[in-house]
């Protein structure tokens, strides 16, 4: 049975690491609508392998309990075939994910191999579960299980979020043709449902149309390439959010390449865009981040305050500058520095909580760096204004009006969960563990919405506890009661 045990926590290793390296850092499943039938399989994977693993872990399962057992693992093996089949409909797989999954399928055999004499003999024996300690072993394989566990939960209510989020939108009825680049991320997905809602025409860029089209269906035109728009074609404005995930792994040199090229190629290719059109677009409305102030400390920091020296701070800055480029051609600019987008049903907010959650939540560092935020909402919002009003131009802090420090926001993320708050992370060990990529953790920007205040804009979710409790019966599977927390 050891030998079992031992390909048992192998396999679900690979499991874990095919989930968060593919699925959450690279596709960013919990955030696609087309993703929803494919989280839903792989939710009742992990609930099986949940119990499969907390159940060998310290129990012999004869008789009757075996043949259930036998039925789980064939279910497994079916929903993993199903699985294959829906993402080849779906999204395009990276090469390393397929070369997982092969290993995972040679994996799978391999337990099914040495594991089904033992399965064939407790059938045999009278129906009971007989306790067994593996001893280490068993300890390891409770907890895969309740890792297991919570990832089914995670992906479970990722179904459940998703199927809330998706809204079908009526034809466009004014006209107006929007160009989204980065449209099937957190952001952008949310924004093509918004713009539709608007009665906005929407045609996106994505790097992998299949995916693309499965999100979307006929309620968007899918480009892969900015080359098949003629040069007569009319567009109201164009939204750039495109770019590798900036928490995708750590800053290396090749790393700190593909961020930058993933921003910067794609940007000059919406400026040449915008040259080579017969009728300019009326405004181009460009992402950047809070980053380009770099650690600031307690300055507080407006739009006219300089970028800093970093890595993240010459990321945004050149960023922007490629953006403004298309002013040259009469075509207003705006350039959105974005704080930490929160929203339930996907992003970094979720991220954020998984370990509050479980009670362990934690203040990092000193816990006074400033943190900058602001709700998805109040993002599509600002975004759909600098669409449409001549007076949105320049860089723009898309922040909330609440200025909080992180030690505030995990207490207040915390109090929402209804879990206590207690643990503290010091500075050093993140420093050391994730290098200059800790400053997204660590660097304090007190960013304020100067430019939108003084613009009249009025957010909807500015005041930090409101906007978690608003939200936060999205993720009702992991409070005490179900209930949302309203301050």
């Amino acid at each position: 049975m050891t030998t079992v045990l031992i390909l048992m926590l192998l396999q679900g290793l690979l499991g874990a690491i095919d989930t968060l390296w593919h699925h959450e850092i690279g596709a960013h499943l919990p955030t696609r609508t087309s993703a929803a039938e494919e989280l839903a399989l792989h939710a009742a994977r992990e609930a099986i392998y949940a119990v499969v693993f907390l159940s060998l872990a310290w129990l012999a399962l004869q008789g009757a309990w075996a043949v259930v057992l036998a039925g789980l693992l064939l279910a497994e093996i079916i929903i993993t075939l199903k699985d294959f089949l829906v993402e080849d409909r779906t999204r395009r797989l990276a090469p390393t994910e397929r070369v997982l999954h092969t290993i995972m399928a040679i994996g799978i055999g391999a337990i099914l191999a040495a594991f089904s004499p033992i399965l064939a003999d407790w059938a045999r024996r009278p129906t009971a579960l007989v306790p067994i300690d593996h001893g280490l072993l068993s300890w390891l394989m409770s907890l895969m299980g309740v890792g297991a566990l919570a990832w089914a939960l995670r992906d479970g209510m990722a179904v459940r979020n998703l199927g809330s989020a998706v809204e079908q939108a009526g034809p466009s009825s004014n006209g107006r043709t929007i160009l989204i680049i980065g449209a099937t991320g957190f952001i952008g997905a949310a924004l093509v449902q918004h713009l539709r809602r608007l009665a906005y025409r929407v045609v996106i860029l994505a790097r992998d149309p299949l995916q693309a089209r499965a999100q979307f269906g006929s309620a968007v035109v899918v480009l892969d390439d900015l080359d098949q728009l003629p040069t007569e074609t009319r567009l109201h404005a164009v939204v750039n959010l495109a770019g590798a995930s900036i928490a995708g792994g750590l800053w290396t040199r090749a790393r700190r390449r593909t961020l930058l090229r993933s921003r910067i190629d794609v940007t000059r290719a919406v400026v040449s865009l915008m040259q080579r059109l017969e009728t300019r677009p009326g405004a181009l409305v460009s992402a950047s981040a809070t980053g380009f102030y770099g650690d600031r400390g307690d300055e507080k920091l407006d739009e006219t305050a300089a970028a800093a020296p970093g890595f993240m701070s010459e990321l945004c800055r050149v960023w922007e500058d490629e953006a403004a480029r298309a002013e040259a051609f009469g075509v207003r600019t705006c350039r959105l520095r974005l704080g930490l987008v929160f929203d339930w049903r996907g992003g970094i907010l979720p991220t954020l909580a998984l370990p509050a959650m479980f009670g362990m939540g934690a203040v990092l560092g000193s816990g006074r760096q400033w943190m900058a935020w602001v709700h998805l909402d109040d993002v599509l919002r600002v975004i759909a204004a600098a669409i449409e009003d001549d007076r949105y131009s320049g860089p723009l802090n898309v922040v909330g009006p609440e200025l909080v420090t992180q030690a505030q926001f995990t207490r207040a993320l915390a109090f929402t969960l209804r879990r206590p708050q207690w643990l503290k992370a010091p500075a050093l060990p993140i420093r050391l563990a994730l290098g200059e990529l800790s400053d997204l953790l660590l660097a304090s920007q007190r960013a304020e919405p100067r430019r939108l205040t003084e613009l009249g804009f009025e957010f909807r979710k500015g005041d930090l506890q409101a906007a978690l409790a608003a939200d936060e019966t999205l993720a009702s599977p992991w409070t005490l009661d179900g209930r949302a927390v309203h301050s």
